[in-house]
């Protein structure tokens, strides 16, 4: 089996994050999206992210691309600058071989060496065992549950919060982003 990289993703890569994000819009709880954004779309919301200097990684082997995570602001108020939500998206064939885990704990790592502090994980479907799983695995603490907060495929739909400290979390001040924190 070839190697498994984990690797900043590249404009190359939008097609295949858009066909792994519309897999989960049309068949998946984890997004609460109802219309498959097209690559344009994608495109733009990954520029968005790196435009704040904040990651987005794809997983790939044989130069199949077989998921991608990345960080954003958890809110756009200045004040949540240092905190930041996680996405983690696989394709289909790719679920259940740690993949997700592997694109996780990257993530973390690059969040953390960028300055933030914490990372939260907010998770469509408390029957989300996979992603829930991944989350605690990497020391993620459950925060609470949303209850019927989403509608889709015909039933309601919780929201998991779990959260994780980075770096030094809440100890001391931070540094602004690209020093150490």
């Amino acid at each position: 089996m070839k190697p498994l990289l984990i690797r900043p993703s590249t404009p190359e890569d939008v097609p295949a994050i858009t066909a792994i994000y519309g897999w989960h819009v049309q068949n998946g709880t984890g997004t609460f999206e109802l219309e498959s954004p097209g690559v344009e779309e994608m495109g733009r919301r990954r520029d968005d992210v790196l435009s704040k200097g904040l990651p987005w990684l794809v997983a790939e082997r044989g130069g199949q691309v077989l998921g991608y995570a990345y960080a954003n602001h958890f809110r756009p108020r200045m004040a949540y600058r240092f905190a930041l939500e996680d996405s983690i998206y696989l394709a289909p064939d790719a679920q259940g071989q740690g993949i997700g885990r592997l694109l996780l704990a990257e993530l973390l790592a690059r969040c953390e060496a960028a300055g933030a502090r914490q990372m939260l994980a907010v998770i469509g479907d408390s029957a989300n065992a996979g992603s829930i799983g991944v989350h605690r695995s990497l020391g993620f603490s459950d925060l609470g549950v949303m209850k019927s907060v989403g509608w889709k495929f015909d039933r309601w739909l919780d929201v998991v919060l779990m959260q994780r400290s980075l770096g030094s979390g809440d100890s001391r001040e931070p540094a602004e982003y690209g020093a150490a924190s």
